[in-house]
């Protein structure tokens, strides 16, 4: 077990921040599934942190971690400045950030399902939250527009529950630019909270456009997509939550959208 220096302390600690992530090229995982999930990815670790009280709770797990993977115990002081969690599970990697595909290796890779268009996501929960989903739906690649969370808030990859190490996706791209380029090859529907047709299977190339929770999608981007689709209340009830729109659409839209079934 190794013991981490003031330096590398401060620079975990400073992860919590986009800026300093995409300067570092560094990102924080935490718990146990997560960073499971992690490892098993194709993602670079640099390094596994472990709270030292406990650790026997842990035992199994770091017992089966590659002796090249550095270890670091903190203490419960170090912890409390990286952890996210009020119970935290005592285990934490550090990741190396990717090259992200470009958006042409995103539309090559649809004929393995749909494509997630994510327009000013900025709650990271939710975010990581329609991840989880995509994955699960057999989506094959997530773009998110500018106005967006950083998919490596700590926050964001905790609710994905690892499924961002396994989901390819671009950030910061014009949404506008993007949907005209898929509009050649692709149906796009995007969700309204107005009105609209019920989402349903599409048989072939399909985007989904998302909008925030507080806001949805502008005029400007419904506009351009070939559908809007709405799913009508039948009961009480203020609304769906947008984890929870998303995930009945995703179902719709991936049920013959992709070769897989």
């Amino acid at each position: 077990m190794l013991y981490p220096s003031k330096a590398q302390l401060r620079l975990w600690n400073r992860l919590g921040r986009s800026k300093i992530r995409e300067e570092a090229g560094l990102f924080l995982a935490e718990g146990l599934k997560v960073v499971q999930a992690l490892l098993e990815s194709d993602w670079e670790v640099q390094a596994l942190l472990t709270l030292e009280g406990g650790k026997e709770k842990r035992a199994a797990f770091l017992d089966r971690l590659p002796a090249s993977l550095p270890c670091y115990g903190l203490t419960a002081g170090e912890w409390t400045g990286l952890t996210q969690d009020v119970s935290p599970e005592g285990i934490m990697a550090v990741g190396r950030i990717p090259p992200r595909p470009t958006l042409a290796d995103m539309a090559a890779g649809a004929d393995e399902g749909p494509l997630l268009l994510l327009h000013e996501i900025r709650n990271p929960g939710n975010l990581g939250a329609l991840a989880r989903s995509a994955s699960w739906f057999g989506f094959s690649g997530m773009i998110l527009g500018r106005g967006s969370v950083d998919p490596f808030n700590p926050k964001a990859i905790r609710a994905s529950m690892g499924s961002l190490f396994s989901l390819p996706f671009v950030d910061g791209v014009n949404l506008q630019e993007v949907i005209a380029m898929l509009k050649e090859e692709f149906l796009v529907a995007g969700s309204s909270v107005r009105a609209g047709r019920l989402p349903h299977p599409c048989g072939g190339k399909a985007a989904l456009l998302l909008g925030s929770e507080s806001h949805g999608l502008p005029d400007s981007l419904l506009r351009m997509t070939d559908e809007q689709w709405h799913i009508p209340r039948k009961g009480a009830g203020e609304s769906l939550s947008l984890p929870q729109a998303a995930a009945i659409m995703m179902y719709e839209i991936a049920r013959e959208a992709s070769p897989r079934g």
